[in-house]
């Protein structure tokens, strides 16, 4: 199945930090100018050897920040020299500047800044613990997404995301682990993104914590089941197809030939459940989790029985 995936190569430094400043401790320090330049790669940059003059191989498509040893090696330069290599970094085109440590660029800096129109910003964060959480931030801004059309359900730890044709119940089997313990993660349209070496599932923000249901309609899962009944987002573990019934033949029947699905260039663990009037899908749904779930920790229960088939067969042949 073809899935259309869809890649970010730039991020304006005014929606990182409307969606991100307040998790990063970020303030503005300067005017609110330069908004819209963009951020080119996922990681921020410290210009330490840009500050000492070399310039050659400046990232200057990130996000520069200035930690204490920047800060230090900045007010040890004559105003002059410091004018002179702070616009020089100015001059190429950055995205933004961020002090860390609470700390405020010189005041003889700013005008500089302003000048070119680069944002400047200030954050309580220590410099590394910024870098660390500004960077993941960043990757999943600039994850390549792809949506499915599927339930996606947190069973017990294991992501589940239920697929079949149209009418093949999945909604229905998504209410039946609910009411087990589970929690919706979208319904319908699900986004998955690859990001920080993860699969993760999400809801469009419109659509979340709400289900449709056949015959019902529109239904708010958190009114009906509890605030614990939703995840904003959960880790992809498992696929399961819900096949017809006329397809049991072609299921796999002892699990020894596993299969999988493949999400933006990875696999991940397919499980076809045949659906047929009166049968618990959901229930058997909530075993494959289960079953995943093993298989995480090491344990293969069909591996095991296969063993022990073997085993028996070499006993009777004695």
């Amino acid at each position: 199945m073809s899935q259309k995936v869809k890649t970010t190569t730039s991020l304006p430094i005014g929606e990182f930090f409307e969606r991100h400043g307040e998790d990063l401790s970020m303030t503005l320090t300067s005017k609110r100018h330069g908004f819209d330049r963009q951020i080119g790669e996922p990681a921020p940059n410290r210009p330490g050897l840009a500050l000492s003059g070399f310039f050659s191989y400046f990232a200057k498509k990130r996000i520069q920040v200035l930690g204490n040893s920047e800060m230090s090696y900045l007010r040890r330069l004559s105003p002059k020299m410091r004018g002179e290599r702070f616009g020089r970094m100015c001059e190429r085109d950055i995205p933004a500047i961020v002090v860390s440590r609470g700390s405020d660029l010189p005041e003889d800096l700013l005008p500089i800044a302003a000048e070119h129109e680069i944002p400047v910003f200030s954050t309580k964060l220590v410099t590394m613990k910024f870098l660390n959480a500004a960077t993941l931030r960043l990757e999943a801004e600039f994850a390549p997404t792809t949506t499915l059309h599927g339930c996606m359900v947190d069973m017990r730890g294991i992501g589940v995301l239920i697929m079949g044709k149209s009418g093949s119940g999945k909604s229905e089997t998504a209410i039946g682990l609910l009411e087990r313990g589970g929690a919706l993660v979208a319904d319908d349209m699900v986004r998955v993104k690859w990001a920080n070496g993860e699969l993760l599932a999400a809801a469009p923000a419109l659509s979340r914590g709400y289900m449709e249901i056949r015959g019902i309609g529109i239904v708010n899962v958190a009114n009906l089941f509890g605030l614990t009944s939703i995840r904003p987002e959960k880790r992809l573990d498992l696929v399961v197809t819900l096949l017809s019934h006329a397809d049991l033949n072609e299921v796999d029947r002892v699990g020894l030939k596993p299969k999988s699905f493949e999400v933006l260039g990875q696999k991940v663990p397919l499980i076809e459940v045949p659906v047929a009037p009166g049968r618990d899908t959901a229930r058997m749904v909530a075993i494959a989790a289960l079953d995943q779930q093993l298989r995480r920790l090491g344990y293969n229960m069909a591996d095991e029985f296969n063993e022990r088939l073997l085993e028996h067969m070499r006993q009777e042949s004695l």
